[in-house]
Formats: C-alpha cells, sequence, structure tokens
C-alpha cells in the first residue's frame, strides 16, 4: 500500500486541478436528442423502484451472537430471521435538466427511526454530461461501493471499510453538495466527483461543528475491452477544529470469457483519520495531533457470473471477498480479517430475484472477550427482490 505515503494535501490538488482541466479542455461529444422531441416531453416523469431483502443467519462460534458479540456467560441470540431492507425509491423528472429523487428503508422502523429511514433526498440539476450538481442527502463518491446500490451488491452486504467510513463521514449518506461529471483524457474516459459534506451522517438537523469534509474522486477508464478502471479517491476536513484526512485507491475489471461465461474483480484500499476514536478518547488523554489514530482497510472481490437464460433461472453467481480492516493500527492495531464465500442464483434478469447462501469467517489478531472483536462463523441465507 504504497499509495499511504502521498501527502494529503496535494493528492486532493492535483486531483481537483486535473478535474477541472479536462473539463475546460474537452469538448462534448455526446448527441442530444432533436428539439422538437425534447419540446413534446411532458413533465414531471415520475419512476417508482423498490428492494425486499431478508435474511436468516445462524452463528456457527460458540458464545457469539448472531451479530459478532462475545457473551461469557453464553447468553445471545445464535439464530434470527432478519429483515435487511424494505426499500421504496421515488425519482421525479421535473425537467430535462431537473431531477429530485427520494429513498427511504421502511424496515429501519424496527430501530429507532430518529436518524434512519429516510436515505436519499436530493435534487440533481445537469448542464451538460461534463458537469452536474446534487445538493441534498446522498452517497458522495469515495470508492467502488458507492457506485452501484446494495441490491446488484456481488457479496453478503456492504465491505467493512465502507461501514467504517460511513461513520467517519466519507462514505454512505451524507448532507451535502456535489459536482459530478464526465469528460475525456484524450482517449481515456474520466469520470469525477468533488464533494463538501457536514459529515456527521444522514438525517441530521445540523451539522455537530463548523467543519466540513471535502472529498474527490477520479475514475480512469483504461481498457474498454476488459472495462479496466482505476480510481483515485482523497478527501480532507476539519472536525471538532481538528484537521482530517482520507485517502483511497481502487480498481475494478470485467472480463466476458464468452457469451455467458464472466468474471468481474474489485481491489479496493484505503486509509483515513479515525477521528471518532480520537474524540472517544478523554481530553487530557489525546495527543494534540489525531493522526495519531489512523484507520486503514483494504479488499479483494472476485465474483465469477454464469448466465444460464432458462425460464425459471437468470443466471449463477459465485465470489469470495477478503477483507483486511485495522481500525487503530498506530495505536492499538488489532486487526480484522473476514472471508465471506457466497453462491448466489438468479431467479429474473438483473437480480429481479435472487437467494444467496454463504458463511461469514471473521478472525481478529487478539480475541476481547464480551465484545465484537472475538472470532466468529456466521452462515447466511439471503433472498430479495427488486421491483
Amino acid at each position: 500500500m504504497a499509495f499511504f505515503s502521498l501527502k494529503k494535501r496535494s493528492l486532493i490538488l492535483c486531483i481537483l486541478m486535473g478535474c477541472f482541466s479536462a473539463n475546460a479542455q474537452i469538448q462534448d461529444s455526446l448527441q442530444t436528442k432533436p428539439q422538437q422531441e425534447e419540446d413534446n416531453v411532458k413533465y414531471p416523469q415520475l419512476q417508482i423502484k423498490g428492494l425486499f431483502q431478508a435474511r436468516y443467519l445462524v452463528g456457527m462460534s460458540k458464545d457469539v451472537d448472531v451479530n459478532g458479540l462475545h457473551h461469557s456467560d453464553g447468553s445471545g441470540t445464535s439464530n434470527n430471521f432478519m429483515l435487511k431492507y424494505m426499500r421504496v425509491q421515488v425519482r421525479a423528472q421535473i425537467s430535462k435538466r431537473t431531477e429530485v429523487v427520494a429513498l427511504a428503508n421502511f424496515a429501519d422502523f424496527k430501530n429507532d427511526p430518529k436518524s434512519r429511514v429516510l436515505e436519499n433526498a436530493y435534487l440533481k440539476y445537469t448542464f451538460s454530461p461534463k458537469l452536474a450538481f446534487t445538493v441534498g442527502q446522498f452517497r458522495p463518491w469515495f470508492g467502488i461501493e458507492e457506485t452501484y446500490p446494495i441490491d446488484i451488491i456481488k457479496s453478503l452486504d456492504w465491505s467493512n471499510q465502507y461501514s467504517e467510513f460511513g461513520k467517519l463521514g466519507w462514505t454512505s449518506f451524507q448532507i451535502g453538495l456535489s459536482a459530478t461529471g464526465q469528460v475525456k483524457l484524450g482517449e481515456i474516459p474520466l469520470q469525477y466527483a468533488v464533494s463538501v459534506v457536514n459529515g456527521n451522517g444522514k438525517n441530521q438537523i445540523n451539522d455537530n461543528d463548523n467543519g466540513k469534509q471535502y472529498s474527490t474522486r477520479l475514475l480512469f477508464g483504461l481498457s474498454k475491452k476488459y472495462n479496466f478502471n482505476v480510481g483515485l479517491n482523497g478527501g480532507i476536513g476539519e472536525v471538532f477544529s481538528k484537521k482530517v484526512y482520507a485517502v483511497g485507491i481502487d480498481l475494478s475489471s470485467m472480463i466476458q470469457f464468452d457469451p455467458r461465461w464472466s468474471l468481474d474483480m474489485q481491489l479496493e484500499a484505503k486509509q483515513a483519520t479515525n477521528h471518532i476514536l480520537y474524540n472517544s478518547i478523554a481530553p487530557e488523554a489525546r495527543p494534540d495531533n489525531p493522526d495519531q489514530y489512523l484507520i486503514r482497510g483494504a479488499y479483494f472481490l472476485p465474483n465469477v457470473r454464469y448466465e444460464i437464460n432458462h425460464k425459471n433461472l437468470s443466471a449463477f453467481e459465485l465470489s469470495c471477498r477478503y477483507e483486511y480492516l485495522d481500525t487503530n493500527f498506530r495505536m492499538a492495531s488489532n486487526p480484522r480479517q473476514t472471508i465471506t464465500p457466497m453462491v448466489g442464483l438468479e431467479f429474473l434478469k438483473n437480480y429481479g430475484a435472487r437467494i444467496q447462501l454463504g458463511v461469514q469467517f471473521d478472525r481478529y489478531k487478539h480475541q476481547i472477550e464480551n465484545s465484537n472483536q472475538y472470532n466468529n462463523n456466521l452462515f447466511i441465507v439471503q433472498v430479495q427482490s427488486r421491483f
């Protein structure tokens, strides 16, 4: 992970300069609709989509419950039916350039819904393919996983590092403003995103301090044949008057062996200031520099897909994700390694209906009793339907 040695501010500055330089020099090569056809479109145009996803979990490790928490007294639930998502999304195209999107997960009513349920709530205005602005609550681009929804994920769930970086304000649903677009650097396609967010999660009435978090992502399409892309991510910000940063790199590729067989691969690594852990320490015990508390993570996810195209079975998938995550590798390192082999059967195209079976193996360098940092094996059956 040599990229972690890059200077934080230099990375952000270079990315921003490259992004806007490309945007200024490259002309739009995409065709637009004829004016008469545009004039005949009636607005608003509404689109409604949804997702149902449920699981059955069986803990296979003694004294560890289905949430990974160790119980030295033998208590805890070792099997559970779980409703993960019941999402409904409404997208309203109110003009040829303006859309409003709302996404809610009604399964979150089973928890305290105060900071849950509402996920996306934003307005997007598109000037051209090269520039669009999004404002509201959305997922700022900071890696591969922000670019696709949970219902087409190749493994059980988001990666461990995605969840942790969401808590830190770099990924998942945040409130703020983002500029996105796609241009070309010579023959190389480039997608970019520049975002500024509060950084304290979704459905918050106010920011919890005066600081903001600034991030950017550049995605270079280096091979059309193999759909090989390289993403660079960087961010700086201020949390409770302390400077924080995040950097990341990701690689992705899709190899189509023949019309039926394909291999999809993702590799991603990130590092950031763990300001949540830093601020949880008593003020008198904290070092002056929050970068003494750093989080580092990486994962590799290969996925093999076979198109069956039978009337009752559309495709078969096999994936195995390996993850490495250390939430405090400088001060008190205790890395977590997770291996998640999964088998998926797709009954309707585009993941319209799917069943997945798999096992999640968690291993820690040091096991801590009565905590989530304890070795665990979990069997999962997951069903979903998109509509």
